[in-house]
């Protein structure tokens, strides 16, 4: 479940591909921007900051509209673009310890004032790539079968945390280090998992699965491996796992492993 390339397709696909947003698909959690391009950086004059990287204890991120809400277009959408694009490069060739507001700023050619104005500080920085990466409009692939799209889900999950670098294991590290980034990240899964209830949805519908069938807990149990053993076991990448797993929640699955008792009133 990475934040998918640009693009607004939203209905089903055939293949892998499917994708749209900013990066690609389910795992990476990050759009790629313009990695500090700049097009119209800030020189205004404007409050000094710590340049911390901690979480930050102020008010939420300013200027960051809630999850879903509609981005402002224009000047504000260029410099965003600028700043979250000069973030992920800097957090995966130094660090959290070494991403700083003013590294984001130079980096990104918009005026250090204006990053301190708006994001605060590191910790604001990282929520509002991960809460950007979320809006897009990325959904799983349709392949004609549940074992299908699971492979299809986890062969993204796959790319994005083998790809080198990679900033999904680098934002996923840092949300251990700032409280305002994890919740970000709890927020960007809750809504892909969210997203992945179609693939259930249409296994039903082909009469793969019975009804009621807990979607959440499949996809997780099928993903879960990837992230097991990139994350938890720094292990080297399976190729063959993407598939294996998705396999063994398939079968699980139809076999009424995933299976939801109706809420009782």
């Amino acid at each position: 479940m990475t934040a998918g390339r640009s693009g607004e397709e939203t209905g089903s696909r055939s293949g892998p591909e499917a994708d749209g947003g900013s990066a690609h698909g389910f795992g990476n959690a990050y759009g790629s921007g313009n990695d500090g391009e700049n097009s119209s950086g800030e020189n205004g004059h404007g409050e000094n900051g710590s340049g911390e990287n901690g979480s930050g204890g102020g008010p939420a991120v300013a200027g960051s509209p809630a999850p879903g809400a509609r981005r402002p277009g224009g000047r504000t959408a260029r410099v965003r673009e600028q700043v979250l694009g000069a973030v992920g490069p800097l957090l995966v060739e130094h660090g959290f310890d070494g991403l700083t507001v003013d590294a984001v700023a130079a980096r990104s050619g918009v005026h250090r004032a204006t990053v301190y104005r708006r994001w605060r500080d590191v910790g604001g920085l990282l929520a509002d790539v991960l809460d950007a990466a979320g809006d897009d409009g990325w959904r799983p692939a349709d392949t004609g079968s549940l074992e299908g799209d699971l492979r299809a889900l986890n062969e993204e999950v796959q790319e994005a945390l083998t790809e080198e670098p990679s900033v999904a294991l680098a934002l996923i590290a840092a949300s251990f280090r700032s409280e305002e980034a994890a919740r970000a990240l709890r927020r960007f899964w809750e809504e892909r998992y969210a997203r992945c209830e179609a693939v259930v949805g249409r296994a039903v519908e082909r009469g793969e699965l019975s009804p009621p069938v807990d979607a959440r807990r499949l996809v997780v149990s099928a993903t879960a491996p990837l992230y097991h053993q990139r994350v938890l076991l720094h292990s080297e990448p399976d190729p063959g796992l993407p598939a294996e797993a998705a396999r063994t929640a398939a079968l699980a699955a139809r076999a009424g492993a995933f299976s939801s008792a109706p809420a009782t009133p």
